[in-house]
């Protein structure tokens, strides 16, 4: 028996589903619907006392009534006319599903709702998948609308748009005349028309056609080619959306798409002609071009086209401020450069420099040697087989530097050179880089480096430098801190003074924003450190510093730019996680470019987002002088809105075998993982079940909820795995941040395991972000809105300890109250309206109105209420009397303009008080230590006190 989904606990568990489609027929039409349901099937009813029966249900072979059994009542009783439906729900929409004990254990995608009556009554079933669900919800609404007028269903399939277009089709390639075809040229027609089909699935469905018919012949009619065609090219689940968008038509008109675009797809600005142009270019047949009709084909294509790209297209501009000082941005970072396979014996390659900077990469690394020749050479220090000569690699570099972004490249020198190899090193970047080189000396006037815009084609060198107090040619320093690191593990003396090398003033003098210094702790930093200087941190004592002191090294890479690299113990090159060191605001975490897999996918799924420039800015908890921040919190983040994103994995397309595997033959059993990637407490990962033995159009029809408390910080990667009893095999995989993901129903594609977009392979999704309140598991989410205002959370202000500072935020707990009232009264409201519009949390209000407006049409097509506008606002008065159901509907909305209002007409003055108690206490800032040392806190107590005054400005704001 099939197990039910919504019980298996996610983790890399094995479960598996048997699809109950019979024989694996798919649905590619109204009639094949139909059929299905008057051949009958099993469904749980579901009552409001929690009790759950099995019933089976069927369809009169006349098409009036929905009949099940067994029934205490007679056999009349037990049935629903489907004149009395009102409306067909998908998901658990109603007042019996939100209330039942057991909603909990119900499968979001197998639950549907039969509305009937005037009284809005609920017939609430579960089927045993979703894709049973989806073939009742999409017959059912098919009847509904059909019911006005009556017609032979089984000859409509063949008179929809999509057959006129085949049959112009066949018409056009059936050179003879004859009507009929050689199976050869069916088949090369049909993978002409959808090349992503396999052949050997082409000719295995024309035998089953001809075996059906008993034909010995293997000619092929028009009628026959164009059932394959549907048969093969129909993908069920866009069949049913198509349904449910045209008002249970089979094709949609400009404003059917309209609609779509507006209300699932979160587009605006749309007009009737912008729908009717997208409908001629995707759709197949003259005949819709010319009547502005989009058949299921043309809907398909436009569907999986750019137009549809989950990636927000916006995002693909740069779109971020890029005026802030540098250290307020992630850089994209590269480790070992030189390098294309491991580090410990890969050899130097020219490529690995191509590569990187063709991919945006902003900060590259140079370890220079002294070559033959008094030629300076670069090579892995571990292996000086393939030297680069340095001055082709700076002449490479001078090529592509500015290819992919015009923002500023850092150079990290690893100097090993003798001071007669440097002075040649000098020479060749000035000739080569020439007036790129940036090489102004800080003014000390300025607190935080210049901005990237500021530094636009520029060329940053980082590297050590002589001290300026002395005027010397040459002069000792250390050594680079990550050659020093590998020193000190070596021998294991850690109290080993560090080595020192000789610098040349001329080399030194190239550096100037970008100066290299020791670390030793945050009280030393923030006393002497200057702007232009920056620390490099191995990857073990980031990850210390970032569990002990997760504050202070947020509030320290507000002004320094700190850089992270990977520990010398990955000889095999493999990847740090960036997110550890970018949740702690380190802008330079260097990843090995030359290793593919999981933590490479992160990096560059991130830099995708600001026009893939290298530079993203970092969320602005992290930014502000006066803000606190910890990547450990293990809830809200004071000042952040947290927020709901909901996924639907519907399908997926022509998955390959994983590479290398052989064991299994053709066959692959896929399942998707989502991984939520971000500050801890946002990092979850969820799977659906495993479809088997399909790899062309497996269908999941899942969902999942995930919270996110830093969205701006927050990354999503989609998985594909391949279920085997030996280990899960790698598919494909896609990496997006939170911020570029457009909502509605979107094709992902999928990129390979080294990073490459693979033709044809996506996944089907759809895709809602809500704000906290809107969303969560519906009994909980009904039960606080009864209980109102005793269970709401607000955000506390802090104690410092100071009497004159606390009484200036004492002000602001009122205005706060009041404006989380506000906030949460409206989300409140809406909720409602949804509810009782039987649409789930993730509808947009434009779906919410269209609902509404459909249900105050009475039965005559004459409009129940009248729109008045009351000062600007606008309200609904019933007309005559109404039933009980539309009156609460109308209250519901009622309260949700109330709510409006209050919000429009009291947030300004709220808000200006919150502001001033802002205001006031940032005037005391600078005077935090002195009042402190006054009141007699010193130490610990004083830097608690700091801590909870940069809480309460951050909550404020």
């Amino acid at each position: 028996t099939p197990q039910d989904p919504s019980n298996q606990k996610c983790g890399r568990k094995k479960t598996v589903s048997f699809s109950s489609m019979p024989s694996e027929k798919k649905i590619s039409s109204a009639s094949d619907c139909i059929s299905f349901m008057q051949a009958g099937c099993e469904l749980k009813k579901v009552r409001p006392n929690s009790r759950i029966y099995n019933r089976f249900f069927t369809l009169d072979p006349d098409l009036q009534a929905l009949r099940w059994e067994p029934s205490k009542k007679d056999l009349e009783k037990a049935k629903l006319d489907i004149s009395a439906i009102k409306e067909i729900r998908l998901g658990k929409n109603t007042e019996t599903f939100r209330n039942n004990g057991l909603a909990d254990q119900i499968s979001e995608d197998c639950a549907l709702s039969v509305i009937h009556g005037e009284n809005y009554e609920s017939l609430d079933l579960v089927a045993n998948s979703a894709d049973v669900a989806n073939i009742w919800v999409s017959g059912l609404r098919y009847l509904v609308s059909r019911s006005k007028q009556p017609l032979d269903l089984m000859e409509s399939s063949h008179n929809t748009p999509r057959f006129a277009w085949l049959k112009t089709v066949f018409d056009a390639a059936d050179v003879d005349g004859n009507g009929i075809m050689l199976e050869d040229t069916s088949v090369e027609l049909i993978k002409k028309l959808n090349p992503t089909l396999k052949e050997s699935k082409i000719r295995l469905k024309f035998k089953e056609i001809q075996k059906s018919k008993e034909k010995l012949t293997t000619r092929v009619t028009k009628e026959e080619f164009c059932e394959a065609f549907s048969e093969l090219c129909t993908r069920p689940e866009v069949y049913f959306l198509l349904v449910q968008i045209s008002k249970n038509k089979e094709y949609l008109d400009a404003n059917d798409l309209m609609l779509f675009l507006e209300a699932e797809q979160g587009v605006t600005h749309i007009t009737e002609e912008m729908c009717l142009d997208t409908i001629r270019r995707y759709e197949l047949s003259q005949e819709g071009r010319l009547k502005g009709f989009l058949a299921i084909d043309g809907f398909t294509q436009y569907l999986l086209s750019p137009e549809c790209d989950i990636f927000d297209p916006e995002h693909k501009k740069i779109v971020q401020d890029m005026t802030q000082p540098l250290s307020h941005y992630y850089i994209n970072a590269s480790h070992n450069t030189y390098l294309i396979e491991d580090q410990l014996r890969g050899p130097a390659d020219i490529n690995g420099y191509v590569r990187a900077l063709k991919m945006s990469c902003r900060s590259i690394e140079l370890d220079v040697c002294d070559g033959p020749d008094n030629e300076p050479i670069i090579c892995n220090r571990n292996n000086m087989t393939s030297p680069l000569a340095f001055r082709n690699v700076i002449e490479v570099i001078n090529k592509l530097a500015f290819f992919a972004s015009e923002y500023p490249l850092i150079l990290c020198l690893g100097n090993h050179c003798s001071v007669q190899q440097q002075k040649v090193v000098v020479q060749h970047m000035k000739r080569i880089f020439g007036n790129k080189l940036y090489t102004e000396a800080p003014l000390s006037s300025e607190a935080y480096l210049p901005s990237p815009e500021k530094l636009k084609m520029k060329i940053i060198v980082k590297g050590k430098k002589l001290p300026c107090d002395q005027d010397i040619l040459e002069g000792e320093v250390t050594d680079e801190d990550e050659e020093a690191e590998i020193s000190r593990r070596l021998s294991e003396d850690f109290s080993r003074e560090p080595k020192l090398i000789w610098l040349c003033r001329e080399l030194s003098d190239l550096v100037s924003l970008c100066k290299s210094v020791q670390y030793k702790d945050f009280e030393t930093s923030m006393k002497a450190q200057n702007y232009w200087e920056m620390c490099s941190f191995s990857e073990a004592e980031a990850s210390r510093i970032a569990n002990e002191y997760p504050e202070d090294f947020v509030n320290y890479n507000k002004k320094f730019l700190s850089r992270v690299y990977p520990s010398a113990m990955r000889i095999d090159s493999s990847n740090v996680n960036p997110q550890d060191f970018w949740n702690c605001g380190c802008q330079i975490v260097a990843m090995n470019y030359q290793t593919p897999g999981p933590m490479m996918d992160l990096h560059t799924g991130w830099f995708l987002q600001n026009g893939g420039c290298g530079y993203v800015l970092r969320p602005s908890v992290m930014r502000d002088e006066v803000s606190y921040f910890s990547a450990n919190t293990k809830g809200i983040v004071p000042g952040v809105s947290p927020q709901v994103l909901h996924v639907k994995i519907i399908s997926g397309q022509n998955f390959p075998k994983p590479k290398g595997a052989c064991a299994k033959g053709d066959v692959i059993d896929p399942y998707v993982c989502i991984e939520i990637h971000g500050i801890p407490a946002d990092c979850t990962e969820q799977r659906t079940k495993t479809v088997q033995q399909n790899s062309d159009n497996p269908i999941f029809d899942e969902s999942f909820e995930f919270q996110i408390n830093l969205p701006e910080l927050a990354m999503i990667r989609f998985v594909v795995l391949d279920d085997d009893y030996i280990g899960d095999e790698f598919i494909g995989q896609y990496t997006i941040p939170l911020e570029c993901l457009q909502p509605g129903y979107r094709h992902i594609p999928l990129r390979s395991f080294v990073g490459d977009i693979m033709e044809h392979v996506t996944l089907f999704v759809h895709i809602a972000i809500t704000n906290r309140s809107g969303g969560g598991k519906a009994q909980k989410r009904s039960l606080s809105v009864r209980i109102g205002k005793k269970a709401r959370e607000y955000t506390m202000l802090r104690n410092t300890g100071l009497k004159t500072i606390d009484d200036i935020f004492k002000l602001a707990v009122h205005p706060l109250r009041e404006a989380t009232d506000m906030r949460e009264n409206m989300q409140n409201a809406m909720v409602s309206v949804k509810e009782l519009c039987g649409l789930p949390p993730i509808a947009s209000l434009k779906q919410c109105i269209l609902t509404l407006s459909s249900r105050l049409v009475s039965s005559d097509n004459a409009p129940s209420v009248t729109l008045c506008m009351k000062d600007t606002f606008p309200y609904l008065e019933p007309v005559g009397t109404m039933p009980d159901v539309q009156k609460k509907v109308l209250a519901a909305y009622d309260l949700m303009i109330q709510e409006s209002r209050v919000l429009i007409e009291t947030a300004d003055i709220t808000h200006d008080k919150i502001v001033q108690c802002q205001k006031a206490g940032m005037e005391f800032h600078e005077e935090l230590h002195n009042l402190g040392t006054k009141e007699g806190l010193k130490g610990r107590k004083l830097s608690k006190a700091i801590e909870s005054f940069a809480w309460n400005i951050t909550v404020l704001k």
